[in-house]
């Protein structure tokens, strides 16, 4: 039990963290830890959810967008990180019952500060979105990854990291979609991408030049 304790709520958030902080720290665990087992609904593992907690943090990221919130396991986690990075989180969702719930949740986890919320078809709204980003998370229809990236690419920063779920080489758990998606960016020089296969699979790209 000390174990998945460590492994999903991150170290640095128990160490390091003293008044306001540390009070954040320990509400966001504890909401974690009472929702346990009970994320569904399209939402990421939580242990993928620490893997994109300390990107962040090993990184620095500031300026973050999700594409696909559904009930909202990922952004906490990504705003988590950022409350310590002092960045923000832009996230879009398109159902509306799933946005509903995931602003409950950010405010339950005591992380709406951190988290501009938006209810929209990322389709179209990820095209106006001015940037810069430093950190990217993608997790919205598979079939769209490749275009989503092209629309994000111009915005984020040198240094940047782009992610995106369900890409596994194991078996390509989110179709042609993501597999299309992979080798494009695994075929563009400037972007150094892995794949880490613990939990649901999550490609990792940083982006080398302009």
């Amino acid at each position: 039990m000390i174990f998945v304790f460590f492994l999903l709520y991150p170290v640095d958030a128990i160490s390091q963290g003293t008044g306001i902080k540390r009070n954040l720290d320990e509400r966001v665990m504890s909401f974690l830890e009472n929702r346990r087992g009970t994320w569904v609904d399209l939402n990421i593992p939580m242990s993928d959810g620490k893997i994109l907690y300390d990107l962040i943090i090993k990184n620095g990221y500031k300026k973050a967008l999700e594409i696909g919130t559904s009930t909202g396991l990922s952004a906490i986690y990504i705003a988590w990180a950022l409350s310590k990075t002092g960045g923000k989180l832009i996230t879009i969702e398109i159902d509306r019952g799933r946005y509903r719930e995931a602003l409950a949740n950010f405010k339950k986890a005591g992380l709406e500060d951190y988290i501009d919320a938006r209810l929209a078809d990322a389709h179209d709204l990820v095209k106006t979105l001015k940037g810069p980003f430093d950190f990217v998370f993608c997790d919205a229809d598979k079939d769209w990854y490749t275009n989503y990236f092209i629309d994000i690419n111009p915005k984020l920063v040198t240094g940047g990291c782009y992610t995106a779920h369900n890409v596994s080489k194991r078996g390509w758990g989110g179709g042609e979609g993501t597999e299309k998606f992979y080798t494009y960016i695994k075929n563009l020089r400037y972007m150094e991408t892995i794949v880490n296969e613990s939990g649901g699979g999550i490609s990792i790209s940083y982006k080398n030049i302009k």
